[in-house]
């Protein structure tokens, strides 16, 4: 693809302006050339954006993304029995689209015990409930939100090394996926956690974690959520189920 054909697909697009497009030929005309596999210009278009429009530096990040791929998921996608431990402990639901078409995911950081995990099953499964969550990605929409509910989590709960690892996870091979992520019920205890993993979140990540007070709570979600797709648990109509019944 040439430079004019991108910017023509910018138009076509009609969500993009034709010196993005003309970067993301660039970039596919530098990974194409390691790799042949770069044909899809969205996802060429996350990682420019993810690298702040630096061919080099998302080049490089999408060429490490391609390595990663198959060894990670060797058979094309993680099944549900290779997660199935993760899956029965409930710490995740994908459920709902926030009120602009975004897929929700919502956590409960108390059901998850660092003392109760593998690492590279937890791996698996931060794969997993990405792939699943891209999945329910409706036309136009390339992004999905998350709450994360922290109420009853203490320090049998604290585990910075699946948090880092579910973070990179996200960050280096899911660029530009999450869009806003709002944490509710968050005790004092939790900051301590907090203080160590954020370092380690990247400044175009940063400003989507949002903490939301309790006197604020309802207000945001309903700001953010439709009553039909908020769940019950916050006062709305949905009912939340695991992630392998998810929808």
């Amino acid at each position: 693809m040439d430079y004019q054909q991108a910017a023509t697909n910018g138009r076509h697009h009609n969500d993009g302006d034709a010196a993005e497009w003309k970067q993301v030929a660039e970039l596919r005309a530098v990974t194409e050339a390691q790799d042949p596999a770069c044909k899809d210009d969205y996802m060429l278009r996350r990682f420019l954006r993810a690298r702040d429009h630096h061919i080099g530096k998302a080049s490089a990040m999408l060429l490490k993304y391609l390595k990663w791929k198959p060894t990670a998921k060797p058979r094309g996608c993680i099944s549900e029995s290779e997660v199935a431990h993760e899956l029965s402990q409930g710490k995740l639901c994908l459920q709902g689209h926030d009120r602009q078409g975004r897929p929700m995911i919502y956590g409960f950081g108390a059901r998850h015990h660092p003392s109760n995990r593998d690492l590279d099953e937890f791996k698996r499964f931060v794969v997993y409930v990405l792939d699943a969550t891209v999945a329910r990605l409706p036309p136009g929409q390339e992004k999905f939100a998350a709450v994360a509910d922290l109420k009853g989590w203490g320090y049998s709960n604290c585990d910075i090394r699946a948090y880092l690892a579910a973070l990179e996870i996200m960050q280096n091979y899911y660029p530009e996926r999450l869009g806003r992520v709002f944490l509710i019920h968050v005790p004092y205890v939790f900051m301590a956690a907090w203080k160590i993993v954020y370092p380690f979140i990247d400044d175009n990540t940063k400003k989507k974690f949002v903490f939301v007070s309790h006197k604020d709570l309802d207000r945001t979600l309903r700001e953010a959520i439709d009553d039909a797709q908020l769940p019950e648990v916050y006062g709305g109509k949905l009912k939340l189920a695991s992630p392998a019944k998810s929808k």
